[in-house]
């Protein structure tokens, strides 16, 4: 196999991820199972949702449910697609913007006065906790972000993040499940997070959270983030706590994942494969700093193509999940293309080994970009380019690094999430 032909199979293998978790694959065979046929529908069906993937769910729930149905389903500037009954708003992520809150507002009074024979329908995707953004009471906006920012540079797994969220907030948690109460509640979820827990995804608006104010608390303090004293008050007192699970307003609630990394690893599997090549998905739920988790990646590719263990070459390494950055630089991030850069620097160029890392929504940390590819030459390149790997390792550069060779991988929106993608070839 060439350098052409290994950079395409990793492009296709990418491609078939992103096509497993398209909402127009995965939407219609849950309406059938939750909602049956528009005729034996009773009361009102009202479609909620939240994240990068939820407009494009509502399409494909719009398509496929001939019934009536109104809504309002918000996701991130330029993910928006049109719908004829659901109304789609726009707001910023990472960080949550005015038009988050107003998004949320507005939801409540989607979901206000139902009666037990209506249903709300959920669309929840990843980058809904920083689309759906209402400050607790006694919080502001700018509180939120503040904390976000510090947070998302920390280094935190997503998980601690949105224990954090779900105690700051007047949605999350929970509390948009309890204000549809007496309607039944179905969720229909892509997950982005390693485990696929709902409380995770979105930070749960509509599931029940186990967690609590004290462990939000020790959250911030573990990371040493600087704390206004409203958040302290907020957070000691117990009034930020989330609905927990067993609470009443929780009993109709019913969640189904539709579309997981570990569905899109495995379409990604099925191409390798296709391919003639041994395929193995080392993991789904992978986490840790990004770098970390490149020097062990390389570890196991070297393993691979100078002993033959524990797979044997030519393969494809497969694996998913979320890693983090903590940010001690002033470059241009990207935990995806941090992950390449460091699995590049500690491969030092071994023969016969290619790799591709990106974010399945399409954009890796601040940037409009995917991820980047990896090929035997690349530092090569770079050091005739006079580009220094670990001078941008420091600086957290991993896109200035790879859009200098011309390997970064930009999809446009993709419409879905199902968080990180990663991919060894190994020839």
């Amino acid at each position: 196999m060439n350098d052409e032909e290994a950079r395409a199979l990793l492009r296709q293998m990418f491609a078939a991820a992103i096509a497993a978790a398209q909402p127009a694959q995965c939407i219609p065979p849950s309406l059938a199972r939750h909602l049956g046929a528009p005729a034996a529908a009773r009361g009102r069906l009202i479609v909620i949702g939240a994240g990068k993937a939820s407009a494009a769910m509502a399409s494909a729930l719009e398509e496929n449910w001939p019934g009536e149905l109104s809504g309002l389903v918000v996701t991130r500037h330029g993910y928006a697609v049109g719908c004829r009954r659901i109304e789609i708003v726009e707001a910023a992520h990472p960080l949550p913007d005015a038009a988050g809150v107003a998004a949320a507002q507005r939801m409540f009074a989607c979901v206000r006065g139902l009666a037990a024979e209506d249903t709300v329908v959920c669309l929840l995707s990843g980058g809904g906790s920083a689309l759906l953004a209402l400050p607790a009471d006694g919080l502001e906006l700018a509180d939120k972000q503040s904390l976000s920012r510090d947070l998302l540079r920390s280094g935190a797994p997503i998980a601690q993040i949105n224990c954090v969220r779900r105690h700051l907030s007047a949605i999350k948690g929970g509390r948009l499940a309890a204000a549809c109460h007496p309607a039944r509640v179905i969720n229909l979820i892509i997950s982005d997070v390693p485990g696929d827990r709902p409380i995770d995804i979105a930070s749960g608006p509509t599931v029940g959270d186990p967690t609590t104010c004290a462990d939000a608390l020790a959250i911030l303090r573990r990371y040493a983030i600087a704390l206004p004293r409203q958040v302290v008050d907020l957070l000691e007192s117990g009034r930020g706590e989330s609905i927990k699970p067993g609470d009443a307003r929780l009993a109709r609630v019913e969640t189904q994942l539709v579309a997981t990394p570990q569905q899109a690893l495995e379409a990604a599997a099925a191409v390798a494969r296709r391919a003639g090549l041994a395929t193995h998905i080392l993991g789904d739920a992978i986490e840790g700093e990004a770098r970390e988790v490149g020097k062990v990646m390389a570890g196991i590719a070297l393993q691979v193509a100078t002993r033959g263990q524990p797979f044997a070459a030519p393969c494809v390494l497969l694996s998913g999940g979320e890693t983090t950055v903590t940010v001690r630089g002033q470059g241009r991030g990207g935990r995806n293309v941090e992950f390449l850069l460091a699995l590049a620097i500690a491969l030092a160029g071994t023969r016969g080994i290619y790799a591709l890392a990106g974010d399945t929504d399409g954009v890796d940390g601040l940037e409009e970009i995917a991820g980047a590819c990896l090929a035997p030459d690349s530092l090569a390149r770079a050091s005739a380019l006079g580009i220094q790997p670990l001078a941008r390792l420091d600086d957290n550069d991993g896109h200035g690094f790879f859009a200098a060779l011309g390997d970064s991988v930009v999809t446009g929106p993709t419409l879905t999430n199902v968080n990180d993608f990663r991919a060894l070839l190994i020839v």
